[in-house]
């Protein structure tokens, strides 16, 4: 089958769905690879870099709509390519169902089956495909660089014959995958980063990144399903207002990137948090598509203020980026492509049954499967996260109760080994008791180390075996002269399986020490 990408007459849309890297991996898969001439050019893929990877160019969109069985796009259908669009082809892009019902229904009676990058489930198997995360880093990134370009001074304190120069002070709002991004870019420029989300378990994320998380003295918090944020109370917003209101007058840059899926953007920022801000700050409002987090937002537009504050509400931030987030985009739909071929054979199997593919499918044969069920994954996790919640004391007398068993157990182990010992000592010479009793011995004071170590030291731990296994040959040496032929070739087994075990000792230790060393 062929796998075909238009170029994108969105305006300003720079992006590509397929570049030539990709367009590789899915050739592989048993694909033909189409695309529209100077589809990539504005994000630096010429027709060239694709015809060298053995992709064809054909030389209109009408050209493409028709030959290709599978379309890639970036951006949704338009009602221009809408007619394009053949009964029984495959459709994957952006779609955002929940915002265009009137698309859904114009796909569905193509008769089409489309994947929707937006729907991909978070769940840990579908990170490969997750698009949005892709662009959301893309953006966060992006945004501090809009800042700075806008930021009338350094991000870095600095300390210079001509005076001191203070660290531009930014907030980022929302630390989500964009958030996050924001905050790791202005760390790494110098700036002192401080960032709010009104799900509290993200604050080991901001630390760890060397940014301060502003805490809010509340009692409930606003995490909602599948990592994202759920509408906030009354009492929320006003505490969250009252904590705002501190940090506008001290607050360099500002960037907000709190959004809910299938809702406007939450007013994060009102006017009087922007009259609060010093001239010469600025906001980058991530959410400006949906409204914006900022009151005094304007879509696609970069205003100033009377008090000179500049708010930027570019939507395009990620099509800024054209080749860097193509890369990223393609990867993911290859990976979907991927998934969608089980056989690698070239044709496309739409599982209904597999929770990413059953997520992301919005339209299957015509028939609108928009919303999709709560994912198999995410049912099975919140039942086993129900039957592990347990009081601190359920879990003390759980672990008194299992130490009892184990202690017993061991007591029963003692008493057999005892009697077998006692056994084999009523027949076997004194000389050879005397060594078993010390073989049995050691086993067992080698086990109960060994068994008590935790998991992730027993990497390490090999590491420090090599003395056990010095004196093991030793040991073994010795028996060789021995005119038993027997003992001369346990003695000789003995040797190659401890000099096993002490060279891969050092190539353990050595591997560990490299992971410490600078490159």
């Amino acid at each position: 089958m062929i796998v075909g990408s238009p170029k994108e007459i969105f305006k300003g849309e720079a992006r590509v769905a397929m570049t030539p890297e990709s367009a590789k991996q899915i050739q592989k898969l048993g694909y033909t690879c189409i695309i529209e001439t100077d589809a990539g050019l504005s994000s630096n893929f010429s027709d060239k870099d694709y015809r060298d990877v053995g992709v064809k160019i054909v030389k209109n969109s009408v050209q493409l709509w028709n030959d290709a069985d599978i379309i890639l796009k970036v951006r949704g259908p338009e009602k221009s390519e809408v007619s394009k669009i053949q009964t029984n082809q495959h459709i994957i892009s952006f779609i955002w169902p929940g915002q265009n019902k009137s698309l859904l229904d114009s796909l569905s009676k193509k008769k089409v089956t489309v994947q929707a990058m937006d729907m991909i489930p978070r769940i840990s198997r579908a990170q490969k495909m997750d698009a949005l995360s892709s662009m959301a880093n893309i953006a966060g990134y992006r945004a501090i660089i809009e800042a700075g370009n806008q930021f009338g001074r350094f991000f870095t304190g600095q300390i210079t014959a001509a005076g001191k120069v203070p660290p531009a002070k930014i907030l980022v709002i929302g630390a989500g995958v964009a958030g996050l991004a924001a905050i790791g870019t202005a760390q790494s420029m110098g700036a002192i980063v401080r960032a709010f989300d009104v799900r509290p378990e993200v604050a080991e994320q901001i630390e760890s990144m060397g940014a301060e998380f502003l805490m809010l003295d509340f009692a409930s918090d606003g995490s909602g399903e599948g990592g994202y944020a759920k509408p906030a109370s009354k009492e929320f917003i006003e505490k969250e207002m009252e904590l705002f209101r501190k940090q506008a007058p001290e607050i360099d840059i500002v960037v907000t990137t709190a959004l809910i899926p299938g809702m406007p953007a939450p007013k994060l920022w009102p006017k009087e948090m922007v009259d609060l801000m010093k001239p010469g700050s600025v906001i980058v409002d991530l959410a400006a598509e949906q409204g914006g987090n900022c009151e005094l937002t304007v879509p696609n537009k970069m205003i100033e203020t009377k008090n000179k504050v500049k708010i930027i509400g570019y939507t395009d931030l990620p099509s800024r980026m054209a080749t860097q987030s193509s890369t990223l985009y393609s990867t993911n739909i290859r990976h979907m492509i991927d998934d969608l071929t089980p056989e690698k054979n070239g044709v496309p199997f739409t599982n209904m049954d597999d929770d990413v593919i059953r997520g992301a499918t919005v339209v299957h044969k015509g028939e609108i499967t928009y919303p999709p069920p709560k994912p198999k994954v995410a049912a099975i996790a919140k039942h086993v996260e129900k039957a592990i919640q347990k009081t601190p004391e359920e879990i003390e007398k759980e672990k008194i109760k299992a130490e009892k068993a184990s202690g017993r157990t061991q007591i029963i182990l003692l008493i057999i080994g005892a009697i077998l010992t006692w056994f084999i000592g009523l027949y076997a010479p004194s000389e050879f008791m005397q060594h078993f009793i010390v073989f049995i011995l050691s086993c067992f004071v080698g086990y109960q180390v060994i068994w008590n170590v935790s998991h992730s030291l027993h990497t390490p731990l090999m590491a420090v075996t090599n003395a056990i296994s010095s004196i093991i040959i030793i040991g073994a040496l010795l028996q060789m002269k021995t005119d038993n032929d027997i003992v001369s070739i346990l003695a000789l087994v003995s040797v190659f399986i401890a000099t096993i075990n002490i060279v891969g000792g050092f190539m353990v230790t050595k591997r560990m020490l490299a992971m410490f060393q600078r490159s």
